[in-house]
């Protein structure tokens, strides 16, 4: 079998997936409760969440399943639902938007990939500046790894390095490169997660103005990414709000508020792109899963979604982060110079460890023998480096908090041992 240009693209395995797949055989063959995967992208199982989502789907299922279930529907989205969209962020936020500024899809991911086929790519010999393709520009690596896999043709995704801001003696924070991103030629779209995966660090008010100037220039779209943002779930409590602009693409997800594996999510933006998205639904899945479309047009218009975004799970994480850096801060040795990304909650704990004898895959393989399961940094960046830092996306590792505190207790103590352990090794290997 021969496969196409596009066919090696998107059938290679990404790193994390590589990732993914060693460490769910690796912790199904163990099976003695001793370890701690650290690793993972699911939201934790709030049971205030589960019993809110099997009440409302039982609801769906009673009364609207028939139609939904049973028949075809729009590429667009459910009337039912794209009206709730509409009425819900009219009235959230003073938008003027209609139906023809929303569309529904089987997941965030599968929205930033049909935006990413529609508005980056080949051009012809007409495209801007002679360049035969539009790329898709990731504005502020690390960021979302599964972004580095949704262009059919891999060179045509460009990462610019974030700077690096330390604080204090265990703390530092990315900042937007602007100068940098001001030296990107071209480009079709750009794309970004705020709060981001895998740093929890929300886009500032002056960077989103930034960015969009820069597809402004460009003649280009931005895409934000709210899957961890407001108005739900909010997991980090500094998230911006969505803003409605002519050259912005909003995408929201309910991953992330307790329905992962149901792959519901929708789109906001501007009517001429996001009718060319519909068209790319039509032609490809014809439309996203209708049952659970009826689920969320419930907790959109009774308000139970904004209850248990603001009532459980922003404050469930908030909590979870601050148990969490609390632990890290005792347990990991203190003659180690690592530092933790700032947050304000968030699924996640990114950390730095500024050594030279440190390598995440390196990192990752030790811990992967005692059981303990963590996502290499590497994967975050791409091919993007940070300027005046050479091998900062190698001492990067990222920590989800889905867990149980024990557990995350349990990994963070393997964790600071191997921190110790190496640090040891590497003063023998060079003693002062």
């Amino acid at each position: 079998m021969q496969l196409s240009t596009w066919g090696h693209q998107m059938s290679r395995p990404s790193g994390i997936r590589s990732l993914m797949e060693d460490i769910a055989t690796t912790a199904g063959s163990s099976g003695d409760g001793t370890g701690a995967n650290l690793s993972v992208g699911n939201p934790s199982p709030i049971p205030e969440v589960l019993e809110t989502w099997q009440r409302l789907s039982a609801a769906a299922l009673a009364t609207d399943f028939p139609e939904s279930g049973g028949h075809y529907g729009p590429s667009r989205g459910t009337h039912s639902l794209v009206d709730a969209v509409v009425r819900y962020f009219n009235a959230a936020y003073g938008w003027s938007i209609g139906p023809e500024n929303v569309v529904v899809g089987p997941g965030s991911q599968m929205l930033c990939f049909v935006a990413t086929t529609l508005f980056t790519g080949p051009t012809g010999p007409t495209g801007p500046a002679g360049s035969g393709h539009r790329p898709l520009v990731l504005p502020c690596v690390p960021d979302y790894t599964g972004y580095q896999g949704l262009n059919l043709v891999g060179s045509a995704t460009v990462g610019v390095g974030a700077t690096v801001v330390p604080h204090g003696e265990r703390s530092f924070r990315y900042a937007l490169d602007a100068d940098a991103l001001q030296q990107v030629p071209d480009m079709g779209m750009m794309l970004v997660s705020s709060p981001g995966n895998p740093t929890g660090r929300s886009l500032t008010a002056a960077e989103l103005d930034t960015l969009i100037d820069t597809v402004e220039r460009h003649d280009a779209l931005l895409v934000v990414d709210h899957a961890y943002g407001r108005p739900f779930p909010m997991l980090t409590g500094d998230a911006l709000d969505p803003v409605h602009h002519p050259r912005v693409i909003n995408c929201f997800t309910l991953s992330k508020a307790g329905l992962p594996g149901e792959r519901i999510a929708f789109a906001i933006g501007p009517a001429d792109a996001v009718s060319a998205m519909v068209s790319f639904m039509a032609n490809t899945v014809l439309h996203a899963p209708q049952t659970i479309q009826a689920v969320v047009e419930r907790a959109l218009d009774s308000g139970e979604l904004d209850v248990l975004t603001q009532k459980v799970i922003s404050p469930y994480y908030r909590d979870k982060r601050q148990a969490a850096e609390a632990l890290l801060h005792s347990l990991l040795p203190d003659d180690v110079d690592w530092r933790l990304h700032e947050g304000d909650g968030g699924m996640f704990c990114w950390l730095w460890i500024d050594h030279e004898w440190f390598d995440d895959l390196d990192f990752y393989r030790l811990l992967k023998e005692e059981g303990v399961f963590i996502v290499p940094g590497r994967h975050f960046f791409g091919t993007a480096g940070v300027p005046g830092l050479p091998g900062h996306a190698t001492r990067c590792f990222r920590l989800s908090l889905s867990g149980e505190l024990p557990d995350l207790e349990r990994g963070f103590k393997r964790i600071g041992a191997l921190l110790t352990l190496l640090r040891d090794r590497s003063h023998e290997a060079d003693p002062v």
